[in-house]
């Protein structure tokens, strides 16, 4: 049985201001929780508040592992003044730009987590290229263009050790449904040889290295 977070966990990732539904959050503390058992950090990219964050501090908690989290804080493009999920509430009154940092590290706190999480704030491609260890697990979750996502996969895929799960999220088949970039790098991960898909939740692939091919 898929192990499942605590119930005060659950409530405070449901609490937090974020984007992901319940199934596949559970489906992510599970991987988490799996991937935990390698010993080595797991990595999230796309802060955002920090919904996600807690199951993955949970998950890393229970291990005695770390949770990292890569973010500029800044917003993604579909989290812009003018489009679908910008929220005005997170934005600095001072400067006029997004900055969910403050609102990411109260999640953190309310959810007593604080101590099991690294904040990585930077953009991913440059965090990506001076972090030398490896990684038990990857989730990509950040930016929605081929640019970012690709970005994304490129540096921070062949970290994942051998064994280790790479989790990409918002993978939409068809159009329709959604924005085709994460959609294509999980095609891409899937044609590297380097990781074999092994579980599929809604918009959730969770994808195992099994190779050397990235």
């Amino acid at each position: 049985m898929a192990a499942e977070p605590k119930p005060e966990i659950l409530a405070a990732f449901q609490a937090a201001k974020g984007f992901m539904p319940v199934r596949e959050g559970l489906a992510l503390h599970a991987a988490a929780t799996e991937a935990a058992a390698l010993g080595l950090p797991l990595l999230e990219v796309g802060t955002y508040c920090g919904r996600s964050t807690v199951l993955l501090a949970a998950a890393a908690r229970d291990a005695g592992v770390t949770a990292l989290t890569v973010d500029h804080h800044r917003g993604s493009e579909e989290q812009q003044p003018g489009w679908e999920y910008h929220d005005p509430s997170v934005v600095d009154p001072e400067i006029g730009l997004m900055d969910t940092l403050p609102t990411f590290r109260r999640t953190l706190h309310r959810a007593g987590l604080e101590d099991h999480v690294v904040a990585l704030v930077g953009r991913s491609p440059q965090v990506a290229a001076v972090w030398g260890g490896q990684l038990g697990f990857v989730f990509i979750d950040g930016g929605h263009t081929d640019e970012h996502a690709n970005g994304d996969y490129e540096g921070w895929a062949p970290k994942v050790a051998d064994g280790g799960l790479l989790v990409i999220h918002d993978v939409f088949p068809d159009p329709a449904d959604g924005g085709q970039a994460p959609y294509r790098v999980h095609r891409r991960a899937l044609a590297s040889g380097a990781f074999t898909e092994i579980s599929v939740t809604d918009s959730l692939r969770v994808l195992r290295r099994t190779g050397t091919g990235i």
